[in-house]
């Protein structure tokens, strides 16, 4: 009988109550209570971990993230650690010399902001000796040499998709950078990664997360999605050999150039994995609209300047008649609505739902105050990525200019939720942005920009960005942990008698810093069913 007792530290339960010590027995929270309880209830050959003042708190789950792509990327050309044009050429260039047998130049990080208007351009690429193919950071756009179109035979000519957009130069021809469903007519040509890439992605993803304190997510794209393949099998893999010791549920893609035909589709992909223990693809993703940066979130009124209201990728009408028939499997539904108009279609779409199937809506960028109170009201959750709700280039340069100022008052009203008792859950949306959910704390809390980030030193990134929109700690840590864990049905996110011994150690106690501190924050030890997985 294996036993661990915590001490020496403040712990947060994510339950409301109070606790100084907690014991562990067999991967289980045995107890928790003052230290002389949870002494009185250890065996005498107990280990002890000396907490020394530091927070012990339950691991935290990402309810929306994208590891496989994420591990992908840092395997191909990655540009997300560095910024700026000169920059992410530089490292283009070092990476083509040292992959001469590539066919294709892959893998993506860019940031929008770091280009005038938001765009790259062919031109830039056009060093290379082979076809480019570079995701952008929000994995809504992908950034192409001419070798790349002429691979796929775009040329001025080439309609657009009805889900996406080829970005022109003046005179029509394709100026290199394809947003949403134009992203695969370049990307369905790039090279097919092998059953062993994909694992090794896995793999680097998991090991990442562990050292974030991270330990369950959900997988917000299990399926084929730009230009990316299908994940669904080498999760099944991973979970089949015990490799994958996360608690992982898969939100499988709902194909927007299809209807309800494919739902018995997602019914045997759901059989598939019910005898599964880390992995269960219980949950169903619909992308309802894109991105404010490039006009296609779908809005109610007419973007500034530029004009049109977005896109809403499924019809709103039929959007009604496929959740309904996804509730009715017991499937859980999981937005993702960036525009005011796509949050207003996915609650209307999920009115008359089946509370108990948790279904959540993510991103919630902009809510228009009318539709603040269903949430509570019908049951959703809201599924908060916090890391975004600051002044940064893509905010202040291409987004707040094109919404006008009423609608930019409504981004992001996380404290408005939590007011009209919406239950929350929170992610990252990692590779579009960093993991690490104490830095998303940090936005949560103080509305900035972490220090250190590439964003940090942007002129207004330290003028808090609609403050009244904060959150306390406590209300945002269990988002992370509770929370995203009740959307997840796992049984770790709290530490209570009978649950997994899913914890992590951070470095300090949060509690006890200047909240303008919250970013220099790291998790120091996580434990998976009280085993070390990071730290130690």
């Amino acid at each position: 009988m294996t036993e661990l007792v915590f001490r020496g530290g403040p712990v947060f339960t994510a339950t409301g109550s109070t606790a100084e010590a907690v014991l562990v027995r067999d991967g289980l929270i045995a107890a928790c209570g003052t230290e002389a309880e949870v002494a009185g209830q250890a065996g005498p050959r107990h280990e002890t971990v000396d907490l020394d003042g530091r927070l012990l708190t339950p691991s935290f789950t990402d309810a929306h993230l994208h590891p496989v792509q994420a591990g992908m990327e840092r395997a191909r050309c990655d540009l997300s650690e560095v910024y700026g044009l000169p920059e992410y050429v530089e490292r283009i260039r070092v990476y083509a010399a040292a992959h001469p047998g590539k066919e294709w130049i892959d893998g993506g990080g860019w940031d929008m902001s770091a280009f005038p208007g938001g765009l790259p351009h062919r031109s830039q690429l056009d060093f290379l000796d082979r076809p480019a193919y570079l995701i952008q950071r929000d994995h809504h756009a992908a950034w192409v040499n001419s070798r790349a179109l002429e691979a796929a035979g775009i040329t001025r000519h080439t309609p657009d998709p009805p889900d996406g957009r080829i970005e022109r130069d003046p005179d029509g021809s394709p100026s290199g950078v394809l947003h949403e469903g134009a992203m695969d007519l370049v990307g369905l040509l790039t090279p097919r990664p092998t059953e062993a890439d994909m694992h090794a992605a896995l793999m680097d993803a998991q090991s990442h997360l562990f050292s974030l304190g991270i330990t369950g997510w959900q997988d917000a794209i299990v399926g084929s999605y730009a230009g990316s393949d299908d994940q669904f099998p080498v999760y099944v893999s991973a979970a089949a050999s015990g490799r994958l010791r996360a608690r992982v549920t898969g939100a499988l893609w709902w194909d927007r150039t299809r209807g309800a035909e494919q739902i018995p589709g997602l019914v045997e992909r759901r059989a598939a994995t019910a005898g599964l223990d880390r992995f269960r693809a219980t949950s169903v993703k619909i992308m309802q609209d894109g991105i404010t940066e490039n006009f296609t979130a779908a809005v109610l009124e007419p973007y500034c300047r530029c004009g049109g209201t977005g896109l809403s990728y499924v019809d709103p009408a039929k959007l009604i008649e496929y959740v309904a028939e996804l509730d009715a499997n017991g499937f859980q539904v999981h937005f993702h609505a960036i525009g005011e108009r796509a949050v207003r279609e996915a609650l209307d779409a999920l009115r008359g739902t089946d509370p108990a199937n948790r279904h959540h809506v993510a991103h919630l960028q902009i809510i228009e105050p009318s539709d603040l109170p269903r949430f509570a009201a019908q049951g959703v959750t809201a599924n908060l990525q916090p890391l975004w709700a600051t002044h940064h280039a893509q905010m202040d340069e291409l987004t707040l200019p094109f919404l006008g100022e009423e609608r930019s008052a409504w981004q992001y009203p996380f404290a408005d939720l939590v007011r009209h008792g919406t239950r929350l859950c929170a992610g990252s949306d990692w590779p579009v942005s960093t993991a690490d959910p104490l830095q998303a704390m940090h936005v949560a809390v103080n509305r900035t920009e972490p220090g250190g980030s590439v964003h940090a030193t942007y002129p207004t990134a330290q003028t808090p960005f609609l403050p009244g929109q904060a959150i306390d700690l406590a209300t945002v840590l269990t988002a992370y942990t509770a929370g995203s864990a009740w959307i997840n049905r796992s049984p770790a996110g709290s530490i209570e008698p009978g649950r997994p011994a899913d914890l992590v150690v951070l470095d300090r106690d949060p509690f006890a810093v200047d909240p303008a501190d919250l970013w220099r924050t790291r998790v120091a030890m996580t434990f998976l069913d009280g085993d070390c997985v990071h730290g130690g």
